[in-house]
């Protein structure tokens, strides 16, 4: 029984690995080449799952979605069985959609990627704790910025970073994924004031807290694979991408650059804090890792040097002591007159 639970959940782990993740709602561009998904690992680079000239929202037949500052705009996306990591969103208007920079300069929100989903039986422990299979929807909320003017259009990027648990393999992450929607913001109220980028944490896995369960890295970019793409063999499903990312233990914490957690923040890698009930100790093989370890990038921890003790004030030598002159010894007492046994007299002055 417990072989084919097992294989099972690997077999839906695996049927599901042909979709990975990918914007729901607002409806992504998606694209021709790679069946609607945008993997870096598969070559798909980003910023979105397509480049602003072959996004539908250039046709007249496709109707626009409209959208007010300050509004509170649904975004969703499938857990599609994969656990962990976090979900980064950014608006900039249409025309720089093409633009990393753009992006990466006007972030509005991160959250976990089980904001409120998890796996769809949770007491199966195969690949650790709520890390089993299931394909719940998953969402959050982010606030339209208010200092986009009447009539812009716009589009909301999605990535997803830091899942794990490539093809069944529990020490594993997996790349980046992308995914953009276009709308048109017109309407509510106008303010120069640039929103700042928010954190909100808590997942299947930590609720109620401010962190997320990932793999791998904590920053967007470190499972990007740069320039490199895979080389397909025919017959060779796992050759199609670049994947996995990384390979080491469960993690938890919050996004690169929010630093209240230790170990977290700006870190690339944080430590290693293990997960809840977990009943399978990962594997320690080893294979590409997109982004150095805290032990390559940081200095050895080398403890303060005190600083010289200020020198001792000069020695005064004591004063020596002052021993008053002894008194002069007085001379001997004269002997007493002989005692006059008949007739006292007074005695006589010296």
């Amino acid at each position: 029984m417990h072989f084919s639970a097992t294989l099972a959940v690997v077999s839906a782990l695996v049927a599901s690995c042909a979709g990975h993740s990918q914007l729901a709602t607002p409806p992504s561009r998606g694209n021709v080449k790679w069946w609607g998904t945008c993997a870096a690992g598969a070559g798909c680079k980003g910023p979105c799952d397509s480049p602003k000239a072959d996004s539908p929202f250039n046709s007249i037949y496709v109707p626009k979605k409209y959208i007010q500052r300050g509004q509170q705009l649904d975004v969703g996306w499938n857990r599609l069985n994969h656990p962990g990591g976090f979900v980064r969103l950014a608006m900039v208007p249409f025309n720089q959609s093409d633009s990393w920079s753009a992006f990466n300069d006007n972030v509005l929100k991160y959250t976990c990627y089980e904001t409120n989903c998890g796996p769809s039986d949770a007491t199966n422990k195969v690949f650790g704790y709520l890390n089993g299979a299931g394909n719940a929807p998953c969402s959050t909320t982010v606030t339209v910025p208010s200092n986009i003017p009447d009539n812009t259009a716009v589009t909301l990027q999605w990535i997803w970073y830091g899942g794990g648990i490539y093809y069944g393999e529990m020490d594993t992450s997996f790349g980046e994924y992308y995914g953009c929607s276009d709308l048109i913001v017109n309407g509510g109220p106008f303010s120069d004031v640039k929103p700042v980028a928010t954190f909100a944490g808590g997942d299947a896995t930590y609720p109620n807290s401010d962190v997320c369960k990932y793999w791998g890295s904590n920053k967007v970019g470190d499972c990007n694979f740069g320039d490199r793409v895979p080389n397909p063999v025919a017959g060779d499903l796992l050759s199609q991408s670049l994947e996995p990312c990384n390979r080491g233990p469960q993690l938890k914490g919050q996004p690169a650059g929010f630093g209240s957690i230790p170990g977290s923040g700006n870190q690339t890698l944080p430590a290693y804090v293990p997960p809840v009930a977990r009943n399978a100790a990962p594997s320690s093989s080893s294979s590409y890792i997109a982004s150095p370890s805290p032990s390559s990038t940081s200095s050895p921890v080398v403890p303060p040097v005190a600083p010289p003790a200020p020198p001792a004030p000069p020695v005064v030598p004591p004063a020596p002591s002052v021993v008053p002159p002894a008194p002069p010894v007085a001379p001997p007492a004269p002997p007493a007159p002989p005692v006059q046994k008949c007739i006292p007299r007074p005695p006589v002055a010296y």
